[in-house]
C-alpha cells in the first residue's frame, strides 16, 4: 500500500456554458466539483500546481473551425498545466514526479501518460515550463528563427512585446545579433521595461498616437523582420516598414479575438508584391521537433539571467476565468499564470 495521504473525492474544474459572442461574459462558464477518476492502465493521475492561460484559448470558445478543436459545451476546458503526479498506472512516471501536459482549467486531472512530459522542479521553476521554457519560449523561438528566418544584423519589430511570447522574441534576437530590436506594448511602464530591462533598442506605447508614425520614428531604416503578436494597425504598419525580401510572422492577432463583425486587413497589401515580402503563421504545434534545440540553447540563458522574463501570478483554480479575461485586456507583464 502507498503511504501517500489520502487523495480527495472531488476536484474543481471550469467548463464552458454557452460560446461568447464578442467578450467573454461570467454566465458563459462555471466552476463545479468533479469526481476524481482514477488512473486506468497507461495514465497517470496529476494534482496541477500552476495552469497556464493564453490568448489562443479565446478561439477555441468559438465553433468556428480552427487549427484546434473548439471547447465542448459542458466539459472541462483544457490548457497548459504543470503538476505532481499522485497516483500512477503507467511506466516511466511515479508518483512524486512531475509532468507538463495540457490537462489545465482544473485542480486534478487523470491524463494518458504519452500526453505528459516530464520536468524538472530542480533545474527550473515549475512555473516555467509554462512559460519561458514551455510553449510560449517556444512559440517565440521557432517563430523567429525557423518561421522568421532571422539572422544576425536584421532588424526587429515585435508587438505584444511585454508579453510571454514578444518579451522573448525580442531577446532571443538581441541574444543572436539583431542589429535593431524594436517593441511596441499598451502602457509606459511596459516601454519601460522592454528598453531597461529586456534590452530592446526602442520601444513605444501603440496607445500614444498612429502605430506607422511611432515605428517611422524609431525605425528609420525599415525593418527585416515582423514578429505580430496583436494584427489590425500593427500589421499594416509593419507591412509598410519592412525592407525587401523582410518576414511577417504572424503569432497571435489579439486585437479582434473578441470582434463581432469581420476586421479590415491591411490596406497596403501591394507592398507585399512591390518588397517580395514573407507573410506566414506559426503555429507552435509544428515545431515541437525544435523543443530539444530550443531547451539547450534557452535553458542556459534562463538559467545565467541573460534572458528575463516576468510572470504574472493570480491565486486560486477560482480566479482562473479572470486572468484568463486579464490577458484578452493586457493586464498581463510576461506569462500569465494561475498558481493553485
Amino acid at each position: 500500500m502507498s503511504d501517500t495521504p489520502a487523495l480527495p473525492a472531488t476536484s474543481r474544474e471550469w467548463h464552458l456554458l454557452s460560446r461568447p459572442a464578442g467578450w467573454p461574459k461570467d454566465e458563459d462558464f462555471a466552476l463545479v466539483e468533479a469526481e476524481i477518476r482514477q488512473p486506468g492502465a497507461g495514465e497517470v493521475l496529476v494534482r496541477n500546481k500552476y495552469l497556464s492561460v493564453d490568448p489562443y484559448m479565446r478561439g477555441r470558445m468559438s465553433d468556428a473551425k480552427s487549427y484546434v478543436a473548439p471547447y465542448e459545451l459542458g466539459k472541462v476546458m483544457q490548457g497548459g498545466a504543470v503538476g505532481e503526479v499522485v497516483a500512477s498506472a503507467a511506466d516511466g512516471i511515479a508518483v512524486g514526479d512531475h509532468v507538463l501536459h495540457f490537462g489545465g482549467w482544473r485542480e486534478y486531472a487523470t491524463i494518458d501518460a504519452k500526453q505528459a512530459v516530464k520536468v524538472d522542479p530542480d533545474a527550473a521553476p515549475l512555473s516555467t515550463y509554462l512559460g519561458v521554457l514551455g510553449m510560449t519560449g517556444l512559440t517565440a523561438y521557432a517563430g523567429l528563427l525557423r518561421v522568421g528566418a532571422f539572422k544576425e544584423g536584421d532588424a526587429v519589430f515585435v508587438s505584444g512585446a511585454a508579453g510571454a511570447v514578444g518579451s522573448q522574441v525580442g531577446q532571443i534576437a538581441k541574444l543572436k545579433g539583431a542589429s535593431r530590436v524594436i517593441g511596441s506594448a499598451g502602457s509606459d511602464e511596459k516601454v519601460k521595461l522592454l528598453v531597461e530591462e529586456y534590452g530592446f533598442d526602442a520601444a513605444f506605447n501603440y496607445k500614444n498616437g498612429p502605430v506607422a508614425e511611432q515605428l517611422k520614428e524609431v525605425a528609420p531604416d525599415g525593418i527585416d523582420v515582423y514578429f505580430d503578436n496583436v494584427g489590425g494597425e500593427h500589421l499594416e504598419a509593419a507591412i509598410g516598414a519592412l525592407n525587401l525580401r523582410g518576414r511577417a510572422v504572424i503569432c497571435g492577432l489579439i486585437s479582434q479575438y473578441n470582434a463581432t463583425e469581420p476586421t479590415p486587413g491591411p490596406r497596403n497589401m501591394a507592398k507585399i508584391l512591390q518588397n517580395r515580402l514573407r507573410v506566414e503563421g506559426v503555429l507552435v504545434g509544428d515545431h515541437y521537433d525544435f523543443q530539444p534545440q530550443f531547451v539547450q540553447e534557452v535553458g542556459p540563458w534562463v538559467a545565467s539571467g541573460e534572458l528575463k522574463y516576468r510572470e504574472t501570478v493570480v491565486e486560486g483554480i477560482e480566479n482562473t476565468l479572470e486572468a484568463f479575461l486579464g490577458v484578452l485586456r493586457g493586464d498581463n507583464t510576461g506569462k500569465m499564470i494561475v498558481k493553485l
